[in-house]
């Protein structure tokens, strides 16, 4: 039986500036969908753990990246979403280029040697699969497609073609709890027939049908049969889907889809403090999609994420206590809880 990480880490402010700085500074992470720049002159807000980040798309349509601070005093560029030939600091009207170059700063040609070539906005590696955009703040990191490796191939074998989905909307939550947590209740299904009796009506989640798979290195699969009797809060029996799949890219990002009509959910898990974390899933489905499929769909994921807030919380009030040192995690059922925490401790190192 394996050992847990040890439940200090889910607490200790000094752990997750260590994770801030080797684990997400270095991993590819989810930011947005190719909607939210896909005009010439389009820019959006991201985020890359508490790396700000900006999309941009040039106006001869070339999509980048940058991190989203001004080089001059580190004001945050960009709040939301816009469209304009530049962007402006509201701190002191600095001026860049959506290449990144720093075009215009007020009182500059007062400064003997200001250089502006050498103050432009510092890049991040920005790529993407279908519509879906991730981004690394590391300029070393290896491309996404080592990271996804057979991942898009598994989302088409369940009927699901993201590049014909469309972004229906954006959900966001926030959780009394440190990121780790919500990452390790997201893999594993154990506590599914105890505390999901809606999501067990509709998904077999008995441990002979219900299957784990350590798929890379880099993610993890979860697949689980429609219930033969199940009594679903949605139609699953008509549609392109039928067996659901849940993957988990590391270190922080959800891949969701239900069985029934072409669906996806992706987000990440992005830690807000040591006892904070925020969350926040884009929703797609087929253009065809019957809306009233898809609100009983979103009916029904809500009550999920609902039950799963109240979970989340209840293990950080635990461990957070530091009564106990340590937990156990059974070998067959939370092997991909397993699989996170190895990664987790390799990249954390000796602490």
């Amino acid at each position: 039986m394996e050992r847990t990480l040890p439940w200090s880490w889910y607490a200790d402010p000094e752990v997750l500036r260590r994770e801030q700085e080797r684990i997400f500074r270095r991993a590819w992470q989810y930011a947005g969908h190719v909607g939210e720049v896909a005009e010439p002159g389009s820019y959006a807000p991201a985020r890359a753990g508490d790396v700000p980040v900006v999309l941009t798309r040039d106006g001869e349509g070339v999509l980048r990246a940058f991190v989203n601070v001004c080089r001059h005093r580190g004001a945050q560029l960009v709040d939301e979403p816009g469209r304009r030939e530049t962007l402006q600091c509201p701190y002191h009207a600095w001026t860049y280029g959506l290449d990144g170059t720093l075009r215009a700063a007020p009182r500059a040609e007062r400064e003997p040697g200001f250089a502006l070539e050498e103050l432009g906005l510092i890049p991040v590696r920005v790529e993407q699969w279908g519509p879906l955009l991730f981004v690394n703040p590391d300029p070393e990191a290896a491309p996404l497609a080592e990271t996804l490796r057979e991942l898009p191939a598994l989302v088409a074998s369940a009927g699901v073609d993201v590049d014909a989905l469309v972004f229906h909307h954006r959900a966001t939550s926030t959780y009394a709890a440190n990121w780790k947590v919500c990452c390790e209740n997201y893999l594993e299904c154990y506590h599914c027939a105890v505390a999901h009796p809606g999501f067990s009506a509709v998904i077999d989640v008995s441990p002979d049908a219900y299957e784990l798979e350590e798929t890379s290195e880099w993610f993890s699969t979860q697949r689980g049969p429609v219930r033969t009797n199940g009594r679903g809060a949605f139609d699953v029996r008509e549609g392109e889907v039928e067996r659901s799949q849940f993957h988990f890219l590391w270190p922080n990002v959800t891949i969701n889809i239900a069985p029934g009509r072409a669906n996806l959910s992706i987000g990440p898990v992005l830690p807000e403090g040591p006892e904070r974390t925020t969350r926040f899933l884009d929703y797609f489905f087929a253009p065809d999609a019957d809306p009233d499929w898809v609100r009983e769909f979103l009916a029904w994921d809500d009550e999920v994420g609902a039950e799963d807030t109240a979970l989340v919380e209840r293990v950080q009030r635990g461990v957070r206590s530091g009564a106990v040192a340590g937990g156990v995690l059974l070998s067959e059922s939370e092997r991909l809880v397993a699989h996170f925490q190895r990664l987790t401790a390799r990249a954390l190192g000796s602490l």
